[in-house]
């Protein structure tokens, strides 16, 4: 680990053993438990284990609940970006506009490809891309702009899509945090001309595995990506691209479309915990210590983590784990301080708010299946540590 990456905190072995879970799968998963062996089931008899009925009926399902003519399947969401740009014709020598502070896969697949990540700072209130970094990283070079809806809150969209339109910008959404979230009215993966997502266990819909997903209004965008994800064919040993194998297995669809019929009543669970956290702050007095996230009008967060900045973050992770409260730092070091992207020559204070950020964010339990109580006790042992 360079030097300018200083480690968070290591939590203490003598920690006590947590109270509830950070996010409870079993919880979500048990009272559907007949339902989903039922659906992979039916796949077993089938023996249409790849793109048979389950997948084409789940990517039906998809495309009606986010409102877009095409929904594909994909095998996971680190695929779904990487075949989104592909779609767009990112390729080998492009710069493509990406947020420091998300998940590796944003900027990974970009340099998979050969083109440049150029990191962009973030909005301190949301997380997400700042649109004035966006505009003075653009070049005759810039391919694409990737804005990643962190945590579950859609980036501001239509700044960055103006941008784009006036400087022939693809814009690509990295969705995989926010199924169901709204700006203004409208989805996510359907603000811009493609989207994708990821259906890793942990995401708000989550598989039983990997899974990813890919969404488009474009037919010619809809047609690419059908030859991408199966080697580049159209027709049985014909291939007029080079693609790779990237397809959703019908079993992992069977169970993400038992779930997508609870999706929004989890949705709505999120929300009242993170409207109860807030209010839980706010009556502790916390609210000008510790920053708890915002929705702006004209959104609908989806809250996939309830992320705040709190002042001396690793202090307060080790007092609460000595509780037996959990927490997870999403993400502690920025992807343009990381190893893997040293040669693009970015150096501490590139993006000060990325790297202030990154230095308290503390994400805390927040899915809906939590007690009241349980909430209570998060708030009161962070206000015994103030």
């Amino acid at each position: 680990m360079p030097s300018n990456l200083a480690p968070a905190a290591p939590l203490a072995k003598t920690a006590t053993k947590p109270l509830f879970p950070f996010l409870d799968l079993k919880a979500q998963e048990e009272p559907l438990r007949e339902e989903l062996l039922h659906a992979v089931a039916e796949v077993l008899d089938s023996k249409q284990y790849i793109m048979g009925p389950a997948a084409v009926r789940f990517e039906q399902h998809m495309a009606e609940y986010i409102g877009c003519h095409f929904a594909l399947g994909c095998a996971s969401g680190t695929d779904a970006v990487l075949l989104a740009l592909r779609a767009v014709g990112v390729t080998a020598g492009d710069e493509v506009i990406v947020p420091s502070f998300t998940f590796v896969a944003t900027a990974g697949m970009v340099a998979w490809l050969g083109a440049k990540p150029v990191f962009a700072d973030i909005d301190i209130a949301t997380f997400n891309l700042d649109v004035r970094s966006v505009t003075r990283c653009t070049t005759p070079r810039t391919k694409a702009i990737v804005p990643v809806h962190l945590f579950g809150l859609t980036a501001d969209m239509d700044p960055l899509l103006a941008l784009g339109r006036e400087r022939g910008i693809a814009v690509v959404e990295d969705a995989a945090q926010a199924i169901g979230a709204k700006y203004h009215g409208r989805s996510a993966g359907t603000l811009a001309e493609i989207g994708s997502f990821s259906f890793y266990p942990t995401k708000n819909l989550g598989a039983g595995g990997d899974g990813g997903l890919i969404t488009t209004k474009d037919p010619e965008l809809a047609k690419r990506i059908k030859l991408l994800r199966n080697h580049g064919s159209p027709r049985r040993y014909e291939y007029d691209v080079v693609g790779t194998n990237s397809r959703l297995d019908s079993i992992q669809a069977a169970i993400l479309d038992v779930k997508l019929k609870y999706l929004d009543r989890w949705a709505e669970g999120r929300r009242r915990n993170a409207a109860r956290y807030n209010q839980l702050f706010g009556s502790a007095g916390l609210d000008e210590v510790v920053k708890t996230p915002i929705e702006p009008a004209g959104y609908s967060h989806i809250f996939n983590q309830y992320t705040v900045l709190a002042p001396r973050r690793d202090q307060l992770r080790q007092y609460l784990s000595e509780r037996g409260i959990p927490t997870e730092i999403y993400y502690p070091f920025p992807l343009h301080l990381q190893p893997a992207f040293a040669g693009l020559g970015y150096l501490p204070g590139s993006l000060p708010v990325t790297e202030a950020v990154a230095g308290e964010v503390l994400s805390l339990p927040i899915y809906p299946e939590l007690r009241d109580e349980q909430l209570q006790a998060v708030v009161r042992a962070i206000a015994d540590f103030y």
